[in-house]
């Protein structure tokens, strides 16, 4: 089983990073990849990746922090360059819930990330929120061969899952698939095809049924697991096969 998107350097997680590793081999998990949303998130995962061969990171700016963390497309391959440990481009997308004052700045730093996933032939990990059409509108401009497209803890519409669906795109279920008032996007789940399927915590947010309220952490993956094999009337043990191939197959091109 792999956490396709963790947050290893915000607290609660760091500060028992140790404990938090044990948990997660305990629970039969064997990559975590922590994800960056900052120049400073960075910073802490080149460390972070050094303590123990099942983590690896991304380099990236979350769209919240574009506004103080202006960087190049030359800045983030270089960054990414620096470890090959870092094996994603992203957080980034658009994210226009609270406001879209900084639109222009968001959709400027998705372009540079994406050229960067591009050049470097890693995917893209993507961050959409109230931004449905900006966001296919940009990945279809941007349709290649060489661009991989992982939507981070999907939460989008049917319609909007049917149209990436020919992009390549990949499609990460977290936590929200477990809560009650779910439904409709439990029926998106349900019509991925199964080899575009990636499970993630997001943790510490956005924890699963049973624990919902509390801190979320990479252990805690099995009840998504969970539920999305009943959403797709599989097996857990055949979900958590087909999740962990798809993960290897989008960051390592070979199924490991």
């Amino acid at each position: 089983m792999i956490d396709s998107h963790c947050h290893l350097d915000h607290e609660h997680l760091i500060a028992n990073l140790d404990q938090v590793i044990t948990n997660s081999k305990n629970f039969g998990l064997e990559k975590l990849l922590t994800i960056c949303t900052t120049l400073q998130s960075y910073e802490k995962i080149i460390n972070i990746v050094k303590k123990d061969p099942m983590i690896f990171g991304t380099f990236g700016i979350h769209p919240h922090e574009t506004k103080n963390n202006d960087v190049s497309k030359d800045e983030i391959i270089t960054k990414i360059n620096l470890n090959n440990k870092i094996i994603g481009v992203g957080e980034t997308g658009l994210d226009f819930y609270y406001n879209n004052s900084d639109k222009d700045l968001q959709i400027k730093s998705f372009q540079k990330h994406i050229d960067a996933a591009k050049d470097l032939n890693i995917p893209l990990i993507i961050h959409s929120r109230n931004a449905e059409d900006e966001t296919y509108d940009i990945l279809k401009k941007n349709h290649s061969n060489k661009l991989k497209i992982l939507m981070h803890c999907f939460t989008g519409s049917t319609e909007f899952a049917t149209k990436l669906i020919p992009l390549n795109a990949f499609f990460s279920a977290s936590g929200i698939i477990t809560f009650k008032n779910s439904l409709n996007l439990q029926e998106t789940f349900k019509m991925v095809p199964k080899n575009r399927l990636l499970i993630e915590t997001d943790s510490p947010y956005l924890s699963p049924v049973p624990y919902r309220g509390k801190k979320n952490e990479p252990a805690f993956i099995r009840f998504t697991a969970e539920k999305l094999a009943e959403l797709q009337n599989i097996k857990v043990s055949e979900l958590v096969d087909i999740t962990t191939k798809n993960f290897n197959k989008l960051f390592f091109d070979r199924l490991i």
